[in-house]
């Protein structure tokens, strides 16, 4: 029987989850099959393909020489013939299917909570699960097709995907409530110069924002003292180590008046974020994410208008 007639999409499914988790085990809960069954299944695959797909130890799993050449077209596969159950759903009446997509941890706790409910309600059997990484990882997941769609903030690096501008968000300065310049509703550049600005460590695109950021300003950047999240650079804010620059989603969301902060916005200077949905033009949703973004925009135009602003199109 020829290698075609006996490879199947679920082995494919397997091969491309055990290459996401590096474990047997942890691949076979995510899938919710016995590590057996995950085992004798990637062992079958191999037979059929006649090369070897992973390289066992007891440092785990990773994937051989030629599973990693391999990779990108069982992906490929796998999302064309998502994209053949979707669109026989859409001709049905009904957007469906689960959707992988990936939001930038500096942005997506904050923006989600508004959008999210209302896209289920719009699209009943849509599903989107989420993971968050920085835009760098999030870009590089996205080319491999561990993303379906991504929601990140610009610029991207890579020039091959659909990119479609969503929203701006201004950035906020905090400081610590005992800071010369807390009592004032404005502060100028000129009031900055020289000051300590924090923010979270370098993997992060927002750390290089806010480095060009202090360039312009004549602040200074504090390396030595470097938050892991937004949370931990309120804190040290709070703590009086420097002061810093939050994007408004997350100061609406997660700064109540009489905080030991206070927020003031920096007169004559626009400090901003784009934010973006992207995708892969090939992705056979491509027409749904269009859809979403055009959804997306739509809904922080109705319910976020006070925080953000509008981005053409």
């Amino acid at each position: 029987m020829p290698a075609i007639d006996r490879l199947t999409l679920r082995q494919l499914r397997y091969y491309v989850a055990l290459s996401e988790h590096g474990s047997f085990r942890r691949a076979a809960e995510r899938l919710e099959i016995t590590q057996p069954t995950l085992t004798a299944q990637i062992a079958a695959l191999e037979e059929i393909l006649d090369v070897q797909l992973f390289e066992r130890s007891r440092a785990g799993t990773a994937l051989a020489p030629a599973g990693r050449e391999l990779l990108a077209d069982a992906r490929a596969v796998l999302e064309q013939v998502q994209g053949i159950v979707d669109h026989a759903g859409s001709l049905s009446g009904g957007v469906v299917g689960t959707y992988r997509m990936g939001v930038t941890p500096t942005l997506g706790p904050y923006l989600l909570p508004h959008i999210l409910p209302r896209i289920h309600g719009l699209y009943r059997a849509l599903k989107l699960y989420v993971r968050e990484a920085p835009p760098a990882d999030l870009e590089n997941e996205l080319r491999d097709g561990r993303h379906d769609l991504v929601l990140t903030t610009l610029p991207l690096t890579a020039q091959d995907f659909t990119v479609v501008p969503l929203f701006r968000e201004p950035l906020k300065l905090a400081m610590a409530r005992e800071h010369r310049l807390t009592d004032r509703s404005t502060v100028s550049s000129q009031d900055l110069q020289g000051e300590e600005v924090l923010t979270i460590d370098e993997h992060h695109l927002f750390h290089r924002q806010i480095s060009d950021l202090c360039d312009r300003l004549g602040a200074t950047l504090r390396r030595d003292y470097e938050g892991t999240s937004l949370d931990t650079l309120r804190h040290m804010v709070v703590m009086g180590l420097g002061i810093a620059f939050l994007p408004a989603l997350y100061v609406k969301s997660e700064i109540r008046a009489g905080d030991e902060l206070g927020i003031v916005d920096v007169e004559g200077e626009t400090l901003m974020r784009l934010h973006a949905l992207a995708w892969r033009p090939t992705s056979p949703a491509r027409g749904l994410f269009r859809e979403l973004a055009v959804e997306i925009r739509r809904i922080i135009a109705a319910n976020l208008s006070d925080d953000v602003l509008p981005v053409d199109w």
